[in-house]
């Protein structure tokens, strides 16, 4: 996809401070660390765009970009960091499954998963979410380079056991490579959104 313009809208702290404009959504979703903000990054081919926090797990706000004037991209807080305080992280949990249920403007879910790590805990009952909600979702594994192709077929494969039902696809926002595969996900996605709105 050509990218032509980009902009940061706002970032939401309660649902009432979601966008309204009823374009479709594409919502990036991980725990902290595992570069969700160098992926939407490299995804635009902007640097700096959606900035990485100093202090992982505290940004507790959905930032929303607006792209070519037609879709938005959300990015959710990080989840996970150990110390963040329980409320917090059950915040988070809360601000998450809020979004996952009443946004009818999400096309697509991209949950982000460490390629070098098993999926922990959360990233389980995330991915147990898109599922019991029905959303369409991919995961990506990122920070690929990190691995030599044998470490990483591995890796992708204990990835697959643990979450079964959910296709995965890989990406460094070093190389670039697999932005192609990861857009041709986006534009099924909001293609398929804007039939079916």
């Amino acid at each position: 996809m050509k990218i032509s313009s980009v902009s940061f809208v706002k970032s939401a702290f309660k649902e009432e401070h979601w966008t309204t404009d009823g374009l479709p959504e594409i919502a990036f979703l991980g725990r902290s660390n595992v570069g969700k903000s160098s992926l939407i990054n490299s995804l635009l081919q902007r640097k700096g765009l959606a900035r990485t926090s100093n202090t992982p797990g505290r940004t507790q706000s959905i930032n929303f970009f607006l792209i070519n004037e037609s879709f938005h991209f959300a990015d959710l807080p990080g989840y996970g960091y150990a110390k963040v305080s329980k409320m917090m992280r059950a915040d988070w949990g809360k601000m998450a499954e809020e979004y996952l249920v009443n946004r009818r403007e999400l096309a697509l879910s991209i949950q982000l998963i460490d390629s070098r790590h098993n999926p922990t805990e959360l990233d389980r009952q995330l991915n147990e979410w898109l599922h019991f909600y029905r959303k369409n979702h991919i995961i990506v594994a990122t920070k690929s380079d990190k691995l030599s192709s044998n470490k990483l077929q591995k890796s992708l494969s204990e990835i697959k056991k643990i979450l079964p039902e959910s296709r995965i696809l890989t990406y460094s926002s070093l190389t670039g490579s697999g932005r192609e595969t990861i857009w041709t996900e986006i534009n099924s996605s909001l293609l398929n959104y804007n039939n079916n709105s």
